[in-house]
């Protein structure tokens, strides 16, 4: 199931995105993130962090492979750009969703059965900082947090709301 597209004009618009679905997140849940490099996957997990009252800064997890952060739940921000699939199959997952929620970033690389109860976003670069976010999910909590996500304001208006705050 596919949901709605979403544009940001600008890096910061991308993170309020992630701010604004935050509050769905619930421990065993898989955002899965697709993208080139440098198409804004690290500042969307830098939102659901934000968005989960995590202090520490975001960092990609390029050559650690699993940066875990502490908020309302534990957040555990994954890069699978470096593994092959059979790799990311010995990751233990099981165990990380256990204690919290997952972002991945490479989500494609991700095993199958894990792919498909995601949220799977797919970020597109476009002029300068702008970025269409679209998101689809099959199954389980990945449809649930689609749903979370149709219902979120514009990029815009996420934007505007984050400010007045």
């Amino acid at each position: 199931m596919t949901g709605v597209a979403r544009a940001t004009a600008a890096a910061a618009q991308t993170e309020a995105l992630g701010a604004a679905l935050a509050p769905a997140l619930e421990p065993g849940d898989v955002v899965a993130l697709c993208g080139p490099l440098g198409a804004g996957k690290t500042r969307f997990v830098a939102g659901l962090a934000r968005g989960l009252a995590v202090a520490a800064r975001v960092r990609s997890p390029s050559f650690t492979l699993v940066n875990e952060y502490r908020g309302r739940i534990a957040l555990f921000h994954l890069d699978l750009y470096r593994l092959e699939g059979a790799d990311a199959e010995g990751l233990g997952l099981e165990e990380y969703a256990e204690r919290g929620a997952l972002v991945v970033e490479w989500g494609d690389k991700l095993p199958a059965p894990w792919r498909r109860e995601a949220l799977r976003v797919t970020i597109a670069a476009g002029a300068g900082d702008a970025r269409v976010l679209s998101a689809e999910a099959d199954a389980g909590r990945g449809l649930a947090l689609l749903a979370a996500w149709d219902a979120l304001p514009p990029a815009e208006a996420a934007r505007a709301a984050e400010g007045a705050a």
